[in-house]
């Protein structure tokens, strides 16, 4: 009896001297939490003031940029109205001479000095030329800082976990210490089943828009059970999100996205036991104009396409449609169109159709095209084979033929050489639009796309 309360109480002491040891160890890390949590605060406080130092060099990057624009505005405003002045007091001073001049009773000293007179009169408006009294520059600055990419970085500043907590020593012991206590609690044979996924991480530095196209990157932060992600994009007007992609991936490219649109993107992932949570949102911005080229998979067959798919002509003396590779149902979009070469009695066509017009006729002939058709000496606006408004003026080799869709306001207007020929063509446009033309094998065009609206459109 003796011998067994022995060595009970041998255990008991082995147990304290355990519990000694693991209070120590206890202590310890107290000890070592307060100071790495010193240490790592002071880290995390240099990180944040190297982020704040870096955007403060940056802001004085750009406020010298915006000093060197006014600057430049200021200069060129001061010498344009010493110049004026100049000029305005020479014309003054030239006038007051003429006006004494003709009160001179003396028609022979008058007949003498009349035509140098003229010649200097002469000279002095041709001083005034077209522009002269037109400023040179403009009080807006063509600056645009887009800070939407780097606000999300911001918002998505977060820690990662290095190492799982159940990987800690004294979790370790903790567990082990308690798991008769959970035996006792658990039901023999049941297990902690697999959770929904947590949410994906936006990898901002991959995510991009081109022209309007838009490629998003994601990954998961913690090992979980993944079967695929569901990547969602808004309308680009801030309204409901839609599904654009599922699948394994985690990266996707969205295209035919609208121009000058800023669209909000998400992304989650799911697996059998059901969909996680959602990514923090990113916003991407599509290009502010429209760059296009022509579109071989819609063209018709006798269409030839060469620069790049910019430059098209035709192998027939009929016409022949080829569209564009952008599509439009929102916003205004601007065009041209050069003619590189024309034989003087076809009737190219130019302007917007629907992705299904007929291919082998005049663009406008059926009710699927808004067109103007043109020759060296007038022009016609065409629409399902209604021809209107004939307006004088043609084109010719080097013409350049401008195509100015407002979805805003739901009409079409041409240009000719940057000039709006004709009144506005079409009215109460609805729907998907792709750019147009029609060819036959007596013209060569180019397509020329990225351009500024005309001066005379701008609101």
């Amino acid at each position: 009896m003796e011998c067994q309360i022995s060595q009970a109480l041998n255990g008991v002491s082995d147990k304290a001297k355990d519990a000694k040891e693991f209070l120590i160890q206890l202590k310890n890390l107290l000890q070592q939490i307060q100071e790495n949590g010193v240490e790592f605060e002071a880290c995390l406080v240099a990180q944040c003031d190297s982020l704040i130092e870096a955007l403060t060099r940056q802001k004085a990057k750009l406020l010298t940029k915006v000093t060197k624009e006014k600057d430049y505005k200021l200069k060129v405003v001061r010498d344009q109205i010493t110049h004026c002045t100049m000029k305005l007091r020479q014309t003054t001073g030239m006038m007051e001479f003429c006006l004494e001049v003709l009160k001179e009773n003396d028609p022979s000293g008058f007949l003498q000095i009349s035509d140098p007179l003229i010649k200097r009169v002469t000279s002095s408006q041709d001083q005034w030329v077209k522009g002269a009294l037109e400023p040179k520059v403009g009080s807006e600055f063509d600056l645009t800082l887009n800070t939407d990419v780097l606000l999300q970085t911001i918002l998505q500043l977060d820690y990662c976990q290095g190492k799982d907590v159940q990987e800690s020593p004294l979790f370790k012991q903790m567990q082990a210490a308690d798991s008769e206590a959970e035996m006792e609690t658990e039901s023999p044979g049941v297990e902690c089943g697999p959770s929904v996924p947590v949410a994906p991480l936006l990898q901002l530095e991959k995510c991009c828009t081109r022209d309007n196209s838009a490629t998003l990157a994601w990954r998961v932060i913690a090992p979980s059970p993944i079967e695929g992600y569901i990547l969602e994009l808004d309308d680009g007007n801030g309204g409901q999100y839609r599904e654009v992609y599922v699948g394994k991936e985690t990266v996707c490219t969205v295209d035919g996205l609208h121009f000058n649109s800023s669209y909000n993107a998400r992304v989650k992932a799911y697996n059998a036991v059901g969909v996680g949570p959602y990514s923090k949102t990113v916003v991407l911005k599509t290009s502010d104009v429209a760059w296009f080229t022509f579109d071989p998979s819609t063209a018709h067959r006798d269409i030839v396409l060469t620069n790049d798919n910019q430059t098209v002509s035709c192998s027939s003396y009929d016409d022949r449609v080829v569209l564009g590779t952008a599509a439009f149902s929102k916003g205004i979009h601007y065009w041209e169109v050069r003619v590189d070469r024309y034989d003087n009695h076809p009737d190219p066509a130019f302007g917007i159709a629907r992705i299904n017009t007929m291919k082998d006729m005049m663009l406008g002939k059926d009710d699927k095209a808004w067109a103007m058709y043109v020759d060296n000496n007038r022009s016609w606006f065409m629409h399902n084979n209604s021809h209107t408004n004939r307006a004088e003026g043609g084109i010719a080799k080097g013409s350049t033929v401008g195509i100015l869709l407002d979805l805003n306001k739901h009409t079409l207007t041409f240009y000719i050489n940057k000039v709006q020929h004709g009144p506005t063509a079409f009215e109460s446009l609805d729907g998907v639009f792709v750019p147009a033309v029609s060819i036959n094998r007596n013209v060569q065009a180019t397509i020329l796309t990225g351009l500024e609206l005309p001066k005379n459109s701008k609101q």
